[in-house]
């Protein structure tokens, strides 16, 4: 596997990512500025943050892969695009100028041609966010009125591009 160089701390807050999920034939894509990279259990892994009315959870939880593609600034425009509308209203992907390709030898998940970097991943671990355990201010700035994240881990196994 590739080892991937990135500022782990902005690249996901200030850069923004697309966490997809599903085959080429059937998956859904959102912009995501909540995640991470590091280790768990000896493994490198990827962490993502998704709320359960998100139509792409519905890919998350029914897949048991999904992937994480940063793009280049230039494409600012089409993340905005897939962080704003719901793949449930119709072809969001086909408003943008991105095309969807087959990650993985076997099809397991899907990317975009022009992700400067990809991470294909494997959910090694989901568990929804206890807002029990939260500090208030940020129930208060987040969950008052939806249900918290759900966190999925996903163990990293190909780093494309």
């Amino acid at each position: 596997m590739k080892y991937l160089s990135m500022d782990v701390f902005t690249t996901f807050d200030k850069g923004w990512a697309l966490v997809t999920s599903g085959t080429l034939e059937d998956f859904n894509t959102m912009t995501i500025s909540w995640g991470g990279c590091g280790t768990l259990w000896g493994k490198p892994v990827a962490t993502v943050y998704i709320k359960p009315i998100r139509y792409t959870h519905e890919y998350l939880e029914k897949n048991d892969y999904f992937t994480v593609s940063f793009l280049p600034l230039d494409f600012r425009e089409d993340l905005f695009t897939l962080g704003t509308e719901s793949g449930r209203d119709g072809d969001k992907v086909a408003k943008t100028s991105l095309t969807p390709v087959s990650i993985g030898g076997n099809g397991e998940s899907v990317g975009f041609q022009q992700a400067a970097a990809t991470l294909l991943c494997r959910k090694i671990y989901r568990q929804e966010l206890d807002v029990s355990a939260m500090p208030e201010d940020v129930v208060d700035q987040f969950y008052l009125n939806e249900a918290p994240h759900t966190m999925y881990v996903g163990e990293v196994i190909d780093v494309i591009g």
